[in-house]
Order: C-alpha cells, then structure tokens, then sequence
C-alpha cells in the first residue's frame, strides 16, 4: 500500500483532530463498542440477559472484531507512532506499551475458548477483562486525561503520603494489639487483626466488627481516628492542588494559541518547466487566505522566507485558513525558554494539540518533523499558525 495511505490509516485511527472527520468518528465508534461491551458484561449477570442472548452475542461478536481490526491496524502503522524506531522494534514497543496490552487483552479472551475448547469456563471468566478497555476511552477525551496529567506530575507527593499512611497502619495495629490482645484474643488474635482495624479507622470506613473495650485501647483509637482523617486529607489535598495546577497550565497554553482550523496541500515541483521554478517565495501568485507553509526538499525541510527560491523537485505544503476573520493567520516562532508550559510534555499531551498546528520544531540547528510522541524540550523553536499575539514570539515573513 501507499505510504501516504498507511500515514492516512495511522491519523484515522489516533487520537481525533478538530478538522478530521473520519478520524472523531472512529474515536466515536470505539468509545460505543467499549461502553457496548461494559453493559453486556454487567447485563449478563442478570438473568433477564438470557432472553436477549442471541442479540448480545452478536453485539460482542461484532464490537471484538472491531477491536481486534483496531489492535491489527495499530500495530501495523506503529511506526508512525514511534517514528525514531525501526518498524520491527517500533511494533514490539507498542506491542509492550501499557496501551498496547489493554487492546489486546480486550479481546484476546474471546478466541481463547475457541482454540482452548477444554477450558471454555475458565476462559469466559477471563473475558471480563474487557472492562480495562474503558482505559482506552481516558485516550480519546481530554478531559480524562487530566486525570492521568494530575496523577503523574504528583505521582511522588502521593507515594509519599501512602508511605506515610502505611507506617502509621503497622504502627497502630501492632499498638492495639498490644493494648487489646488480653482483653479480647479472640478478636485482636494477632497483628494482622490489629492491622484489619488500623485500615478500617484510619481510613475513616469503620467496618465495626473490631474494637476496643479497654480505656486505654478506646483513647488510642480516638487519637487514630482524628489522625485518619488528616491522613486522608493529604492525598486529597495533593490531588486537588494538581488539578488547578493543572488546569492553570491549560490555560496558560490557550492564550498562546486559539482554535483555529486548517487545511493543507502538498504541491510538487516537477522539473524546470514548472511556472514556480527558480521563483522566491515572495514572487509566488498565491491567492489571499493561502500560505506556503514548508518546503520539503531531499531529506531537508525548509521553513520558507520571502527570499526563498524554490527549486525544481520541491514538495511545497500549502495551507488555507479554514474559517473567516479580519485577521489573517501567520506562521509565528516561539522559543521555549525554561518555564514555559510546554516544555516536557508531547504534541499530543498539549491541550492546544487537537485545535492548532505545530508545523516544525527546530533543535540544535536541526529542522524536526513533530509527530504526537514528539516531546518539546527547553530552547526548542517551535513553529506554530495563530491569530493571536503570542508573548515572546517571532512573526515569520511569508
């Protein structure tokens, strides 16, 4: 096949863009055929489910071989999904990738009896790991991936307060134990029932099926429990200090760039007879609203300015302002100094990623096509379209 074709399979099936069609509504399909298959396992627990069975067979059946063409496509287009890989590693990689093994064990299950037929009982109860498909709907929506943004940037800070939520657990249970072993062996028998009540109150459930009777095992499980609810405190404080963070970034990103849609072409300059050879950029008749936005020549990509000559054998982008305003759209320059907000996130992590285009990073000298896994890094010279003012950026002369 084609490659632009197998690069147009690869951008259907990843995350959707604003002006992609086909690829939202694939993101569209898959999130059905998840929350299909999520309300089949849950119904089949009911026995209403067996007058529908036949129904909610062909539905599963149907769903899973869509997955399964998903898991087959993707695997087969990971090369653009890890472009600095070579296309057997860059399948072993997604292959291994935390992505990459929910796709597969969210249908792998269903086959299992048909080539296993002895375990069929067995098998079925694996396939309720379809439920970790719904990992995958947290890919295609932004605002579940906040979630994940939140839980990674404060991944240290949490495992620091569950370290600290585990010291006082065996320090409280051995306690009572000690505390309450005389009085009750036969409900605190060991440290393990000690622990048993040290979770339940820590963490401010309070089962009720252990506690204390003795004075000083009830004053030590009053202190315990004023000490839960501050321990429980501290995650959620972290996690809610992440989210504004968060969110503040978000922000911040968006007033670098506003939504905008655009489209492009790619011309070839054929040879010496085409009417755009040995013609700089500036005396190009291009039309109002369309830009030249790069040049691919050989192995080189050129951002073009207004004395750039264009050469036979060129692969010229052109790109067209998708709506109308009174302010045109320029190609702008930003360097990412030390605290910008992008730095250290991919293209694809950017919340301003499925609205606008980030046409070329250039770093050390050296012009880099992005992709989604593109991770942007501190002094990197992003090229950017937008309508708005940009702080600390550079209007490229077109």
């Amino acid at each position: 096949m084609d490659r632009s074709k197998k690069k147009r399979i690869f951008d259907i099936i990843q995350i959707g863009y604003a002006g992609d069609f086909l690829s939202k509504l694939f993101d569209a399909l898959i999130t059905v055929a998840i929350l299909a298959n999520i309300f089949i396992a849950i119904f089949d627990t009911f026995d209403a489910s067996a007058a529908y069975a036949d129904v909610l067979n062909l539905i599963e059946t149907i769903t899973v071989v869509g997955f399964t063409a998903e898991y087959a496509l993707r695997l087969w287009t990971a090369e653009y999904l890890y472009p600095n890989l070579t296309r057997g590693k860059a399948k072993l990689r997604y292959i291994g990738s935390f992505n990459g093994v929910i796709d597969l064990l969210s249908f792998l299950p269903f086959y299992l009896p048909v080539m296993f037929p002895a375990g069929i009982v067995v098998f079925r109860m694996f396939r309720v790991v379809r439920i970790l498909r719904l990992f995958r709907i947290n890919v295609y929506y932004d605002a579940l991936n906040v979630i994940g943004d939140v839980i990674r940037r404060k991944k240290d800070q949490i495992l620091s307060s569950i370290f600290i939520i585990l010291v006082l657990m065996v320090m409280s249970s051995l306690c009572m134990y000690g505390l309450e072993h005389e009085a009750q062996p036969d409900v605190f028998e060991n440290a393990f029932s000690g622990f048993w009540w040290s979770v339940s109150t820590l963490l401010t459930v309070g089962y009720g099926d252990i506690y204390p009777i003795t004075m000083p095992g009830k004053v030590f499980g009053i202190v315990i429990t004023f000490l839960g609810v501050g321990m429980v405190a501290i995650p959620t404080g972290i996690l809610s200090a992440g989210f504004v963070e968060q969110y503040t970034i978000l922000k911040n990103s968006m007033d670098y760039l506003m939504e905008e849609e655009l489209r492009f072409i790619r011309l070839k300059v054929n040879d010496e007879t085409h009417p755009w050879a040995g013609k700089t950029v500036r005396e190009l008749p291009l039309p109002p609203g369309l830009i030249l936005a790069v040049i691919q020549r050989g192995g080189e990509t050129i951002i073009p300015r207004g004395d750039t000559v264009i050469a036979p054998e060129d692969s010229i982008v052109l790109g067209a302002e998708g709506g109308s305003g009174d302010i045109g759209i320029t190609l702008k320059e930003i360097v990412l100094r030390e605290r910008h907000p992008w730095v250290g996130y991919a293209i694809k992590d950017l919340d301003i990623s499925r609205q606008t285009l980030i046409v070329m990073i250039r770093r050390d000298k050296k012009a880099l096509i992005p992709n989604g896994s593109t991770v942007l890094q501190q002094n990197d010279a992003v090229f950017v379209y937008s309508k708005r003012n940009i702080t600390d950026a550079q209007k490229i002369s077109i």
